[in-house]
């Protein structure tokens, strides 16, 4: 039997109500999320708003209310993308190495991200990313010899230098360069010399001397605790 001819379909018009009526943004709760990181990371996350979110999404503030229940969920994604952004720690090397790779990963999201810094283990709602990073950073220091207990002991050791720094690092007004020095030489010519030795020294012999930076110091504290860390778990 020979199959139906195809039936012809009747263009359809448009409605009056929607002629020049822009189509309807399409949404998702990961869209949410991404445009709440991206205006944090402008106006900083106390000053985010569902409404002020719904303008930088272009719709209604009653739309996001249909993919997440309130601001908190929102935060809760918002600090689980960022945990997504941070390398995990390779398996492929050794514990102390895989943990520096690691840790100027975050020391770099949370500089594009510094509002987060406060958020980051505040969460009664971790997300998978979350999870898997803390379970992956976890099982490096394990896998590293570290016993349970000292692993418990690194892992808030090495995050609160991570977090404290990024917290320093976006707050100072200078950290190397030109302005640094600029910066250096109003304080300096505003102080008595001999009320402040120390200070002095450090600034003229240190920080005014060609190519200092203030990020360098992260390296030299991150190997500092790892080094402490090795030999502390060598002693048991």
């Amino acid at each position: 039997m020979p199959d139906d001819p195809p039936q012809t379909r009747k263009n359809v018009k448009p409605s009056k109500e929607s002629k020049g009526k822009p189509a309807r943004k399409s949404l998702t709760q990961a869209l949410i999320v991404e445009g709440a990181v991206k205006l944090a990371d402008e106006i900083g996350v106390d000053a985010l708003t569902i409404r002020r979110l719904a303008t930088a999404l272009n719709v209604k503030p009653m739309t996001i209310y249909h993919y997440v229940p309130n601001k908190e969920s929102i935060i809760d994604g918002m600090v689980d993308k960022v945990f997504s952004e941070i390398d995990l720690p390779p398996a492929d090397v050794d514990w102390k190495s895989a943990i520096r790779k690691r840790s100027a990963s975050a020391r770099t999201v949370l500089g594009k991200h510094p509002w987060a810094v406060p958020l980051m283990e505040s969460r009664r709602a971790p997300g998978p990313a979350t999870l898997q990073h803390h379970d992956t950073v976890l099982g490096c220091l394990r896998s590293g010899g570290l016993s349970v207990e000292m692993t418990a002991h690194a892992y808030a050791v090495i995050d609160a230098f991570i977090y404290g720094f990024a917290i320093q690092e976006a707050s100072l007004p200078a950290t190397s360069g030109e302005e640094m020095a600029d910066l250096t030489d109003e304080i300096v010519e505003t102080l008595p010399v001999d009320k402040y030795p120390h200070l002095m020294e450090l600034t003229t012999e240190h920080i005014l001397q060609p190519g200092y930076d203030f990020g360098n110091e992260f390296e030299f504290g991150l190997n500092l605790i790892l080094e402490g860390l090795d030999r502390s778990q060598k002693r048991r």
